[in-house]
C-alpha cells in the first residue's frame, strides 16, 4: 500500500518539500507519495496527521510548537527545543522529531571554523539553531525585535537581546531565521543596526531558501560570505526521510534530492 507523506503549513504553497522528497522516494523506489497540506490550526495537527492515514509529516511555520505539545512521543533534541519539525507514525503512536538542528549544522561546515554567531529572530527554527550551536560549544548571541519571546533562551542561558537593549559584539556568523525577505523586502532588523555587525563579520547565513534576500544582499555588499537555506532545508529534509523510509540515505540519494529541490532533472 502506497504511503502518504506530507508537509504541513501556513503557508505552504512555496513549499519545495514535495520535489526533495519525491525524488528521493523515487530514487529509491520506494512506494510512497509526498505532498502540501495547508493547516490553519495548529491545535489540530494530530488529528488531522492520523485522520488521513499520514505515515509521516514535515511541520512548518507557524506549527513547529502544536506539533511539540501534541506528538504521542518527543525523541531526541527536541525534548529540549520544544519545537518539532518531522512526525512519523510507529506502532500507532506519533514520534516527534526536530531535524532543524542537525540540518543547520550541516549546512554552515562550509563556512569552516566558527565560533561566535549572532542569531536574528526568536521562534522554533532560532531555538533549534542556538541549542544546536550551544551543543557545539559555540557561542551564541539572540536579538529578536521585542523582549516577548526570549524567555526561552534566558532559562537555556543563551545571551538573548531586543533591538532595545542591545550591545553588538564582533561575530563570525551573522545568521537570519526570521521570515524577512521570504515574501517582501523587509531586512530581519534595522539597517543602522544590521550594518556595522555585518562590516566585521565573515559569514551570512539566511534560513529562508532559493533567494537572494534583502539580509544577505546586505551582507554581500560588505564582503560577507554568504549562503542561503538550500543546504538547511536539503540535510533536515534527508534526516527526516530517513525517519519516514527508516533507509539511510547515501550521497546518491542526497543528491537526488538536492536535484529535485533544485527542479532538476533526474537521470
Amino acid at each position: 500500500m502506497t504511503k502518504k507523506f506530507v508537509i504541513f503549513g501556513n503557508p505552504v504553497e512555496h513549499s519545495k518539500s514535495p520535489q526533495m522528497q519525491n525524488a528521493g522516494l523515487k530514487y529509491i523506489n520506494f512506494d510512497g507519495i509526498y505532498e502540501k497540506h495547508h493547516l490553519i490550526d495548529g491545535n489540530i495537527i494530530k488529528n488531522i496527521f492520523l485522520e488521513n492515514n499520514y505515515s509521516g509529516a514535515n511541520i512548518t511555520v507557524p506549527h513547529k510548537e502544536f506539533a511539540y505539545e501534541n506528538a504521542d512521543i518527543v525523541e531526541g533534541i527536541a525534548k529540549e527545543i520544544k519545537a518539532v519539525n518531522t512526525y512519523i507514525l510507529k506502532d500507532g503512536k506519533v514520534v516527534a522529531y526536530n531535524t532543524d538542528a542537525p540540518g543547520f549544522l550541516k549546512a554552515i561546515e562550509s563556512f569552516g571554523k566558527v565560533k561566535n554567531v549572532l542569531l536574528l529572530g526568536a521562534g522554533g527554527t532560532a531555538k533549534a539553531i542556538s541549542l544546536a550551536l550551544k551543543e557545539k560549544g559555540i557561542r551564541v548571541t539572540v536579538l529578536n525585535r521585542s523582549e516577548g519571546k526570549l524567555e526561552f533562551f534566558k532559562n537555556h542561558n543563551i545571551p538573548s537581546f531586543s533591538w532595545e537593549n542591545f550591545k553588538p559584539d564582533i561575530y563570525d556568523l551573522v545568521v537570519n531565521s526570521t521570515s524577512a525577505g521570504l515574501k517582501d523586502d523587509y531586512l530581519p532588523a534595522p539597517k543602522e543596526l544590521l550594518e556595522p555587525i555585518l562590516k566585521n563579520a565573515s559569514f551570512a547565513f539566511d534560513c529562508v531558501y532559493g533567494k537572494i534576500t534583502p539580509f544577505l544582499a546586505l551582507a554581500r555588499e560588505n564582503n560577507c560570505e554568504i549562503k542561503d537555506g538550500e543546504d538547511m532545508l536539503l540535510h533536515q529534509g534527508v534526516l527526516a526521510f530517513e525517519y519516514f523510509t527508516n533507509t539511510k540515505a547515501d550521497n546518491k540519494v542526497i543528491e537526488a534530492m538536492r536535484k529535485g529541490l533544485r527542479g532538476e532533472k533526474i537521470l
